[in-house]
């Protein structure tokens, strides 16, 4: 085969690996996002339908800023069996084409670039370490002083906002402050 053309195919592996290495170190990171929610219930309804949704979430509170009226809710996130499984097969399909092209590069070596197959695992394992953990979600409920609606700013995971918001039907408040 040419050689222009197994250096440049090993070149874009090589780019693809990286892309495949930044992908899956990102699996692990946390996504923190605020967002400021309304809804027409008053605080004291509202209250008992915040608490309770985070006791059914397996979260518990952390901590309370009297000064600053921000409950502090922490929980441990679990990590998807799904994620790691498609991380685990990206890794290993990654690693096939690369001992693919290594193999047609360096044919002398033979079949040793194979083994790098073994190395997939690690991906799973690696997302499966880093994304257990204690998240933290912040909030703080307001009521202005036209009443016109209750205001809930909350700080944390955005996909746990996501849930949360269409957990409890609070619509998004356009205005910010």
């Amino acid at each position: 085969m040419n050689t222009n053309v197994l250096t440049s195919t090993f070149i874009l592996t090589i780019l693809l690996a990286i892309g495949l290495f930044f992908f899956i170190r990102a699996s692990t990171k946390p996504r923190i996002e605020q967002m400021v929610l309304e809804t027409s219930e008053s605080e004291v309804d509202l209250l008992p339908r915040l608490q309770a949704y985070f006791t059914e979430r397996a979260y518990k509170i952390a901590a309370v800023d009297r000064d600053t009226d921000i409950v502090t809710f922490e929980g441990l996130v679990r990590p998807s069996v799904f994620l790691a499984v498609l991380l685990t097969g990206l890794a290993a399909i990654g690693a096939m084409c690369l001992a693919l092209v290594l193999r047609m590069l360096l044919p002398d070596l033979g079949d040793l670039f194979w083994l790098l197959i073994l190395v997939a695992p690690l991906a799973g394992w690696f997302y499966w370490e880093g994304s257990s953990r204690t998240e933290q979600v912040r909030l703080k409920v307001e009521v202005p002083d036209d009443a016109s609606a209750t205001i809930v700013k909350i700080s944390g995971h955005r996909d746990e906002l996501a849930v949360f918001q269409s957990a409890l039907q609070l619509s998004v408040r356009e205005d910010i402050e």
